[in-house]
């Protein structure tokens, strides 16, 4: 990924963000927030200085307008002893810039960065969103149960703030209503080699 990629659909550049972006972390918030009450599910409250500590940390990518206001946001956090798991969290896109593309740009950057940081990691995510779950989708996620995420209670300690919370803590953290998507790249692996060996044998064939 590169450190700037510019939309099609409106006046905006998305940049892996750094400390030059703390202004917008309230805003950041604050969307978030707001989103999280229209929706009435799914997504995590964060304050101010968590997200600065991932702009600090290069964990995260910002949509910023041609006159400098902020259109967009996803952070990464990375989960596990060993770090083997990955999630692309809080992907957000203001109102005004909403269903022109946008969110899938932000996604697809904070997916390249978090395979260029973590490229032997699992990619995950839960979301009640179908755009997300579209997006996902694309990128090569498949829908799996929780049991193949994470194990790292801090991951869900995270979900304490979510309106639906008491489901998961319910299900004794095995079922909400989010959908849970896995990117493994390891599988992703496998999938190529099987396809470059189909290729083979049917040249083989041919030949004969």
């Amino acid at each position: 990924m590169t450190d700037k990629k510019q939309p099609n659909s409106a006046h905006v550049t998305i940049f892996t963000a750094s400390e030059e972006h703390y202004e917008y972390a309230d805003d950041i918030c604050a969307t978030i927030e707001e989103a999280a009450k229209i929706r009435g599910t799914g997504i995590a409250k964060r304050k101010p200085e968590y997200i600065r500590s991932k702009m600090r940390e290069g964990k995260a990518v910002i949509a910023i307008t041609r006159k400098g206001k902020f259109a967009g946001f996803c952070y990464i956090e990375s989960w596990g002893k060993e770090k083997n798991y990955v999630a692309n969290s809080g992907l957000i896109v203001t109102p005004e810039f909403r269903e022109l593309g946008l969110g899938k740009l932000i996604k697809k950057a904070a997916f390249d960065l978090s395979r260029k940081k973590y490229p032997k990691a699992k990619l995950f995510g839960i979301t009640t969103s179908p755009a997300v779950m579209k997006i996902n989708y694309r990128l090569g996620y498949r829908p799996v149960t929780f049991s193949e995420l994470t194990d790292d209670q801090e991951f869900w300690n995270g979900c304490k703030s979510c309106v639906n919370y008491d489901i998961l803590e319910r299900t004794n953290y095995k079922h909400c209503l989010c959908t849970a998507m896995l990117y493994d790249p390891a599988e992703k692996e496998r999938d190529q080699q099987k396809i470059s060996e189909q290729i083979d044998e049917e040249k083989s064939n041919v030949s004969l």
